[in-house]
Order: structure tokens, then C-alpha cells, then sequence
């Protein structure tokens, strides 16, 4: 015969609630409400000058690097950052490797992200096409993205563009992508596309890099601006303080920190 102890429920909820703790302790499991406690934030990122990247001794810098730091460490959270291709960047976040990464929010990324009401910077974007290009006239007239649409344009970009998904290739304009940023340049010099869209002040030091800057033209076509955020997998125990993240960065942009960021890179906006 076998015995069974049944417990009064007051006793067996205690008793339960004792055995969960200590299996949280023995397994190192974070507590609700320490979660990330002490933690870095691992940001996935792309090295793209002058939003992000390492100088030659390896230190960080780059205004998009500086601004995020900057709201995390007011917050009391230190970060780690770290390069991938883009089309990493966002595959390590969506599988909880990495914890963040900064971009444009699109329906897709939120599914498996975070983010913050407000975007702390708008990227302008211009057009750009090959030097010599016989449709020039035709490419400087361009006022939306339908006319790209209607002139039958193709645009190279780089694998993972989420803003080029959205509002380019949705609406049927054939585009080419690159593995890396950097080589949009490189295959627009070669014609591989009729234009590219891109922000000047980011694409010039690429262009000049890769030895095209004669080869590439600039026009006076202005597009949509990109929105960046924040944007942090849902795996990860910050996901919940965004709330709070989004109002560091108004503060930051009332005090006019931000411009002052964004000023030591970026001449001219």
C-alpha cells in the first residue's frame, strides 16, 4: 500500500511557490522582476559610417552609436556592439542571439521586436544614378516613387533594406541587391541599375572608398524620409523598457543633446 500527503491548499501554494524559486536559483534563470538586471545590451549592427562603426583602434563611435549609448547609459544599461551583415543583424535578433539592433520598423520586424513611439532621427534620402546615364533629364524630374514606378526604373540596394521592401519593391519596381552596403556603389557605377537611394552624407565616404565618386551622380531628387528606432527582439528581458527609452531620447532631443551628437559627424543636414 502507498501513501499520498495531501496538502491544505495555503501549505501546498507555499510549498510550490518555494520549489519554483529555488529551481529559478539553481538553473540561474533572471527573476521578472531583475530581468537584464546588470546585463549589457548586445546591438547587432552593420558597419555603415557615420551611424556606426569602429576607428582603427576599435572603439565605437558614429552618431547613431552615440545617441542610443548615451539613453541606454541614462538608464543604467551598458551595451555591446557588435558587426554583422545586415541580413545577420536582423536574423541573430529575431532568434534572441542578439538583443537589438537600430533600423526602421517595419510589419515584419515588429513581430518579432520592440520598439519606441518616437523615432529619434529621419533619414533623408536622394536619388543617385551613374554618371553618363542617358535618362538623367528624366531621373531629375522624378517627384515620388510612382514616377520611378512609371519610368520603368531599376534600383540597386543592399540585402535587407526593410525601407526599399516597403516602399520600393512593393510596388513593383525590379530591384538589385548587394550583401554589403558599401557595394550598392560599386554596382550602380557599373549599371547594374538605373538608381540608387541613399543618404548623401553615409554615401559620399562609400562612393570615395570605392573609387567611384566620378562615376556616380547625385541628383536634386528628394524621397521619403527613414524613421530609425530602436528596435529590440522580444526574447530579450529590455523589450519591456522601451516605454522608458522613448522618453530619455525626448529628453535628449528638448535638451538639444542630440544635435549636438549628430553635429560632431554631419556638417551639413
Amino acid at each position: 500500500m502507498s501513501w499520498k500527503v495531501v496538502l491544505k491548499p495555503g501549505i501546498r501554494g507555499r510549498l510550490l511557490a518555494s520549489l519554483c524559486l529555488a529551481l529559478v536559483l539553481m538553473l540561474g534563470l533572471p527573476l521578472a522582476a531583475d530581468a537584464g538586471s546588470g546585463l549589457p545590451l548586445r546591438v547587432a549592427y552593420p558597419d555603415y559610417w557615420p551611424f556606426f562603426s569602429r576607428n582603427e583602434d576599435g572603439i565605437m563611435q558614429g552618431f547613431f552609436y552615440d545617441i542610443v549609448s548615451e539613453a541606454l547609459n541614462r538608464m543604467g544599461i551598458g551595451s555591446e556592439w557588435r558587426d554583422y551583415p545586415w541580413s545577420r543583424c536582423q536574423a541573430l535578433v529575431q532568434s534572441g542571439e542578439a538583443d537589438a539592433m537600430v533600423t526602421v520598423p517595419t510589419a515584419e520586424r515588429l513581430v518579432y521586436t520592440a520598439t519606441h513611439a518616437d523615432p529619434f532621427y529621419l533619414k533623408k534620402l536622394k536619388v543617385f544614378t551613374y554618371a553618363g546615364n542617358p535618362r538623367l533629364d528624366e531621373i531629375r524630374r522624378i517627384k515620388s516613387i510612382d514616377d520611378i514606378f512609371d519610368l520603368g526604373l531599376t534600383v540597386v540596394t543592399y540585402h535587407g533594406n526593410g525601407w526599399n521592401d516597403k516602399y520600393i519593391r512593393s510596388r513593383g519596381i525590379k530591384t538589385y541587391e548587394s550583401p554589403r552596403i558599401k557595394n550598392i556603389w560599386l554596382m550602380l557605377a557599373n549599371q547594374r541599375g538605373d538608381i540608387a537611394i541613399e543618404w548623401p552624407m553615409a554615401a559620399w565616404p562609400l562612393i570615395d572608398e570605392g573609387g567611384v565618386s566620378k562615376a556616380i551622380v547625385e541628383t536634386d531628387v528628394s524621397l521619403e524620409a527613414m524613421p530609425f528606432h530602436l528596435l529590440v527582439s522580444r526574447r530579450s528581458p529590455y523589450a519591456a523598457r522601451m516605454d522608458e527609452f522613448n522618453e530619455f531620447i525626448k529628453k535628449m532631443q528638448a535638451e538639444g543633446r542630440i544635435d549636438r551628437i549628430i553635429s560632431k559627424y554631419v556638417v551639413k543636414q
